[in-house]
């Protein structure tokens, strides 16, 4: 298996990521009076501030009243709850000016339902038997997207460009990424290169994805084996064989 050849910025080295969800973090849920933490934050030791995801939530078929932050209506546009599309490039340009990062989550997996391509373009989508959009598993606020129409590619790497292009962010956290082929990933991550250098994140583990589309993919068995060992379940020779197994498949060990 060939390795990455994407650069791993150096600013991501031994970097401490903070997991932002703007909704929760301040009284008002905005990225004006997120804005206000950044000092505190940067005294704590944080390099890279994630975003949890920050568009437009669907309606329709919505879960609860607040909806998913995974549920997207629309990929080029804020979620109106948190600002403005200028309030979050000011956001942007003062973590900057700190010496910090910034990654946004990219959900490429599924979409809202009211989200303008089921309409525009549902040939995007799983459909079943009767040509109707269906939902990834048991999430029924979401529609899946198929990655094997090669539109969808362009159309979703160009989403993310927009990101980089527009708002300088420096890279994406991906959620759910196995659940996407690893040859759109390594396409997307191609396009967006040409802008700037960025940094992913892959939601995933398996070593395809860490090896070729992405700088850094979850540890997900590891904390599993903290649990069971913590439980009294398995033994912490089980750190040692999930290090060993790690290093064997990747060339890398987790940090």
């Amino acid at each position: 298996m060939n390795p990455t050849p994407w650069h791993h910025p150096s600013w991501t080295e031994r970097a401490v990521i903070y997991e932002v969800n703007t909704r929760q973090f301040t009284k008002s849920g905005t990225f004006a009076e997120f804005k206000g933490h950044l000092d505190r934050l940067q005294d704590l030791g944080v390099d890279i501030i994630w975003f949890m995801p920050i568009y437009p939530i669907g309606q329709k078929q919505r879960k609860g009243s607040l909806g998913s932050y995974y549920s997207i209506k629309d990929y080029k546009d804020i979620n109106p709850e948190f600002g403005t599309k200028e309030d979050f490039k000011q956001l942007v340009n003062e973590i900057h000016k700190r010496g910090m990062y910034v990654l946004i989550d990219w959900v490429a997996n599924h979409t809202a339902w009211d989200n303008p391509l089921t309409e525009t373009n549902p040939e995007f989508y799983h459909q079943n038997e009767k040509g109707k959009i269906v939902a990834p598993f048991d999430w029924e606020d979401v529609a899946h997207l198929n990655y094997a129409n090669r539109d969808l590619w362009s159309y979703m790497s160009g989403a993310m460009e927009y990101w980089v292009k527009e708002f300088d962010v420096d890279g994406f956290r991906c959620d759910v990424a196995d659940l996407v082929t690893v040859e759109f990933w390594n396409f997307a991550r191609n396009q967006v290169e040409k802008i700037k250098p960025v940094f992913m994140l892959a939601e995933a583990e398996n070593a395809d994805y860490n090896n070729l589309a992405f700088n850094m993919s979850y540890a997900s068995s590891l904390h599993r084996n903290f649990t069971a060992i913590a439980k009294g379940d398995k033994g912490a020779y089980e750190i040692i064989s999930f290090l060993l197994t790690s290093r064997a498949i990747t060339g890398q060990t987790p940090l």
